[in-house]
């Protein structure tokens, strides 16, 4: 793992990201029981790269930053369904944020939550988790406060194991993950992390159409892969 990367390392784009956790993962390829959970939206392309290079399945898990009222980009907290919020106490000590600002960006952050799961899922029925070996990716780590969130809701449907996969994080956040799950992969850890977006070229949103296309081909791939191994070999 590289700790004081140089200029040179920085990522091309997600899709790259992706690409370049693979040979991380190579141990979980082709398995029935690994499922990827992609944290969106920035964390699909990465996902999409590992899912479709392992040829395991791929599926969403829903969470959203709680953003500090003045600064949106500093996370207070973050969550994900089921009722899961987890707190950033020094944020919230930092900026003397009153219940009201407080109960305000959570409520916003929900209604998102939930138009995110119709525009994502559709009728697509909820996964299963249960017994299963579940890889959370995402574009990168800052806080760890959307990831932490992220955890705990799997934990809840009780999986065999939970594997959390970045391309870029700071040391201090990965070692604070690693006690949470069973393995955490982050090629990239910088001394001086700045942003996630300061460790790639191409840092650009990812819309909610790439979203929906890249999950539709996923799932389109996933449906032939599972037909082909139940068809009978002539």
């Amino acid at each position: 793992m590289t700790q004081s990367p140089s200029l040179q390392t920085v990522l091309k784009n997600r899709c790259a990201a992706g690409q370049g956790l693979v040979e991380h993962l190579l141990k979980y390829a082709q398995r029935p029981e690994v499922i990827i959970l992609a944290l969106p939206r920035g964390g699909v392309p990465v996902a999409y790269e590992v899912a479709t290079a392992l040829r395991v399945d791929l599926d969403l898990m829903l969470v959203r930053k709680l953003g500090v009222p003045s600064r949106p980009e500093f996370a207070m907290g973050a969550i994900a369904g089921g009722g899961i919020q987890i707190l950033n106490d020094d944020a919230l000590r930092a900026h003397s944020i009153d219940q009201a600002s407080f109960d305000a960006v959570v409520a916003r952050e929900t209604q998102e939550l939930s138009r995110r799961e119709q525009a994502y899922r559709g009728t697509r029925p909820s996964m299963q988790l249960k017994d299963r070996v579940v890889i959370l990716i995402d574009d990168g780590l800052a806080t760890g406060a959307s990831m932490m969130a992220a955890i705990h809701a799997v934990r809840m449907q009780a999986p065999s194991r939970i594997v959390v996969a970045v391309p870029v994080g700071p040391l201090e956040t990965v070692e604070a993950l690693r006690s949470e799950v069973n393995e955490v992969i982050c090629p990239l850890m910088p001394d001086w992390m700045v942003s996630i977006g300061y460790w790639y070229e191409d840092f650009s949103q990812t819309s909610d159409e790439v979203v929906v296309d890249l999950l539709a081909r996923a799932w389109q791939r996933e449906a032939h892969d599972h037909h082909s191994s139940r068809s009978p070999v002539p």
